[in-house]
């Protein structure tokens, strides 16, 4: 992660720095909110940027949204006050961290600030393979094109790649081509010189340039304008680019990854999209199934979100009811990856009682999961049921399917071990044995005759 302190370096802020130096951080240092924004446009890219309070933050983050940066803000200060702390969020900081610091704190600031905490996670066989397929060639210099729905994660894997690629200690960019109009993309792109238009005010260094020797994401890039797309494969040709308004071309280092939801195929055939370019991009093509496609994986992703979003919270991490995993299987997760981290977010925020319950799991209107499900009739409503809880278990050992089908049976039966145990065909003995043996683990175990988790005696 890039951070770019802004202000004196005091006692107390150059703690903070090492602090954030000991987490990861490559850090940078101005003392001036203009000195930053200036920084930001030559290239010098941060993910976050950590300012004194007594900088004017509204200016420098207007100053920054002017040029089309958009790094988030943390303030942090000594002897702050509470009206200076909520004077610096109103202002559009993301958070505020009293100085002197707490290593702890600065941890989760950068983490939540800067989200960083999204792992490439995996239990479906299907998606496993993926994986497989993405460690051969992430230390390769190849193109690759991610391709899937909207929401399957493929941003995540692109990071998993540059993370795993022999240039995971250089900077690693993103464009998303769809959300920026396609007059201002090819400045953002390949940058501009002063005066090439109104309001270039000063040179600016774009993406390409700002990867230099790391990797570029261009997401969405199936939305490029074709006109564009020949500047493009240029770039990818010859790894030189042209400033616009620039009279010599800039030789640049960087690995290509492009993501797309579309086919792309199609968009040659119907002429939005060059056939060239899909050839120089589609060296490797990771195709991302879609969480319908890999049920295996729900479980997995959900106890995920579920710890990732109680932590940011600040709430008990509460385990899945086996009602509610049941329900999370059955829905089909048109909204993929991203649909799921929502409504396990809403689920943290929502369940009451030891477990969260399918009671908790809603759609963004408020309506209870099962109530929108399904759309066909019982039959066939069972065999999609069956059909992915079946397809849950591939690629699990015995032991796992074991240890779940103890411990569903377990909460079905309130806690209560003997039920448990004549339902699961095993003596009282080797139950107890069983549970002990996951509680030494760390996995919580429903109490007798409540749904409270307790170790087992």
């Amino acid at each position: 992660m890039r951070l770019l302190v802004v202000g004196r370096l005091s006692g107390q802020l150059a703690s903070a720095v090492k602090m954030a130096m000991a987490h990861g951080a490559k850090v940078h240092h101005v003392e001036r909110g203009d000195q930053a924004t200036e920084q930001l446009r030559r290239g010098q890219g941060a993910d976050l940027l950590m300012v004194d309070y007594r900088i004017d933050i509204a200016a420098l983050i207007a100053a920054n949204e002017a040029e089309r940066i958009h790094v988030p803000v943390v303030a942090c200060g000594v002897d702050a006050g509470p009206e200076d702390a909520a004077a610096t969020i109103r202002a559009g900081a993301k958070e505020f961290i009293p100085l002197p610091p707490e290593a702890d704190l600065i941890a989760a600031v950068l983490s939540a600030v800067a989200d960083d905490d999204r792992p490439l996670i995996s239990a479906d066989p299907s998606m496993k393979a993926v994986i497989g397929l993405a460690d051969q060639v992430a230390r390769s210099e190849a193109s690759i094109l991610i391709t899937g729905e909207s929401g399957v994660g493929k941003e995540v894997m692109a990071r998993y790649l540059h993370q795993n690629s022999r240039r995971a200690d250089k900077p690693f960019i993103s464009v998303n081509c769809a959300a920026i109009p396609d007059n201002l993309l090819e400045s953002e792109l390949f940058g501009h010189e002063k005066g090439a238009f109104t309001g270039a005010v000063a040179r600016r260094v774009g993406k390409f340039e700002e990867a230099d020797g790391g990797t570029l994401l261009l997401d969405e890039i199936s939305e490029m304008d074709v006109r564009l797309q020949a500047k493009l494969l240029r770039a990818l040709q010859e790894r030189v680019i042209d400033r616009v308004g620039g009279t010599k071309p800039v030789p640049v280092n960087i690995r290509i990854i492009a993501t797309s939801n579309r086919d792309l195929a199609k968009s040659v055939a119907e002429g939005t999209f060059r056939e060239d370019l899909l050839y120089r991009l589609n060296v490797v093509n990771l195709r991302l199934p879609s969480l319908r496609e890999r049920p295996g994986d729900i479980p997995a992703l959900a106890d995920f979100f579920v710890r990732k979003y109680a932590a940011a919270n600040g709430v008990p991490v509460r385990p899945v009811s086996a009602d509610a995993r049941r329900a999370l299987m059955a829905h089909r997760w048109n909204g993929n990856v991203r649909e799921l981290e929502n409504a396990m977010h809403r689920a943290v925020l929502l369940a009451h009682g030891p477990e969260i319950d399918a009671d908790a799991i809603r759609l963004p209107d408020g309506q209870p999961l099962t109530g929108a499900i399904y759309d066909a009739g019982p039959a066939s409503r069972a065999a999609q049921t069956a059909d992915a809880v079946t397809r849950a278990y591939v690629g699990q050992t015995v032991a796992q399917m074991e240890k779940t089908l103890i411990l569903d049976t377990l909460g079905h039966c309130l806690g209560n071990r003997t039920h448990a145990a004549n339902i699961l065909g095993i003596s009282i003995r080797t139950l107890r044995n069983k549970l002990n043996e996951y509680a030494d683990e760390g996995t919580p175990i429903p109490a007798p005759q409540s749904g409270i988790s307790a170790a087992v005696g």
